[in-house]
């Protein structure tokens, strides 16, 4: 039996242990917190908010705790998990992570580079008018609803995440989001950072660049109110055309004779547009731009901005390297309904954070082991893939074993999908929402 999948969980549960001898960091007051003998220690309720899937609290209880007729109550599980701050699992996700990039001997990456797609989605939560910053009503008579955002950085090559940021649906700025992920991330050189037009802007260009990272990013095409509106029209070639230029820009805030005498070379933004690298000692700062415009079909383009050399990534790697950012839109949709974000236990909204950052932690735990998992090439019309919705509960069933596992990576071999390459579907504008907590699974 592979010993691999058990690796990853004395991995994971080893870090659990050490938060929980510096448990101070972790809850909400330090020395008097956790301190007496319950069924239910810092240890156990984390372990059981990550392992968690849809159904009702006693039912993951129960579950988790082997039908014992000492199982702990809901009230008891609810008042242990107050205890804890959100801060807990989003500390243990960048951790965890971490560990497994600096132990792993499996860390794919795309020509030497790590490829970290930025995106965001939104996630349905309990309604409560009572909360404007995530309060939403279409009409005077509809239904409200209530919205958080979700900002994460994905590796689309190993399928993990690396970070996430959890604003109100109102308060949304991705932009800030990515900037700030990262800031405070440990990623190195040769990192391409991948997203869609919610980050065109040239805060987050500057702030990529200044970590010495890459960038590709798809801003507004031609005709549009982005970046490329603000350029002289003679820095363009002719609308209908591909092209790949470099742009060399000095962003400031300055009004001054120079600045108003060279609109293709300043760039000045208002005081209220946000951008870090200016200050009253620093009123200038250039940037260079190399933008790309790509035809995707007969009568469709997308243009791309980036600073990655035009010898190494020449227009066509641009468009399949683009292409590769799908992988976090498909990540989303295993994190809510494979995984089960939409179903959540909690309705007070640091709860909700909890969960949102463990169920992330029980994604790349699932896919750290999955990756593992090979499955024999047959001689059958398709090549053959991890049905990653079944390699979910058998993981979540191995997190909660306090006994030998079984053989792992067999039942999750045992499940397998064929990968249909071309196969597209439309895209659904309304996404499931949150289950209710009457209609849980019994």
């Amino acid at each position: 039996m592979n010993n691999y999948p058990t690796l990853v969980k004395e991995r994971l549960m080893s870090l659990i242990s050490e938060m929980s001898e510096t448990m101070g960091a972790f809850v909400k007051n330090p020395g008097k917190d956790f301190t007496r003998n319950r069924k239910l220690p810092f240890e156990a309720v984390v372990k059981l908010l990550i392992s968690m899937g849809g159904n009702s609290i006693y039912k993951e209880l129960l579950d988790a705790q082997g039908y014992d007729v000492n199982t702990a109550t809901t009230s008891a599980f609810v008042q242990q998990r107050d205890k804890i701050l959100p801060y807990a699992f989003e500390f243990l996700l960048r951790t965890f992570t971490k560990s497994h990039y600096s132990t792993s001997q499996n860390i794919e990456k795309y020509s030497d580079y790590q490829l970290l797609a930025a995106d965001g989605s939104d996630l349905h939560i309990a309604t409560n008018p009572n909360d404007p910053s995530s309060y939403y009503k279409t009409a005077p008579h509809a239904k409200g609803y209530n919205l958080l955002h979700i900002n994460t950085l994905y590796d689309l090559c190993n399928k993990l995440y690396i970070d996430a940021l959890v604003q109100p649906r109102r308060a949304i700025n991705e932009g800030r989001a990515l900037a700030d992920m990262i800031n405070r991330s440990a990623v190195a050189d040769k990192t391409i950072i991948i997203a869609d037009r919610n980050y065109e802007s040239y805060n987050v260009f500057a702030n990529i660049e200044n970590r010495g990272l890459n960038y590709l990013i798809r801003i507004k095409d031609l005709g549009s109110n982005g970046i490329l509106s603000a350029l002289p029209v003679e820095l363009l070639p002719q609308p209908d055309d591909e092209f790949d230029i470099c742009i060399n820009r000095i962003i400031t805030r300055s009004r001054n004779k120079k600045v108003i005498a060279n609109p293709h070379l300043y760039r000045r933004l208002a005081h209220n547009s946000p951008f870090d690298f200016l200050d009253n000692q620093n009123i200038y700062y250039p940037i260079n731009l190399r933008v790309v415009r790509i035809k995707i079909a007969d009568d469709s383009y997308e243009t791309l901005v980036t600073n990655l050399p035009p010898e190494a990534f020449p227009s066509s790697e641009l468009k399949k390297l683009y292409a590769m950012r799908w992988g976090i839109e498909t990540s989303f949709r295993e994190l809510k309904y494979s995984v089960g974000l939409n179903n959540l236990h909690a309705k007070k909204r640091e709860y909700i954070v909890q969960e949102i950052f463990a169920r992330i932690i029980m994604y790349n735990f699932a896919q750290m082991i999955t990756s593992h998992v090979v499955i024999e090439k047959a001689d059958t019309k398709h090549i053959y893939q991890v049905n990653f919705t079944t390699a979910i509960l058998v993981c979540r069933f191995f997190l909660q074993l306090n006994i030998p596992p079984p053989d792992i990576e067999a039942l999750i071999r045992k499940s397998i999908l064929p990968i249909r390459l071309g196969r597209t579907s439309k895209r659904k504008r309304y996404p499931k929402t949150m289950t209710s907590f009457v209609y849980r699974v019994a």
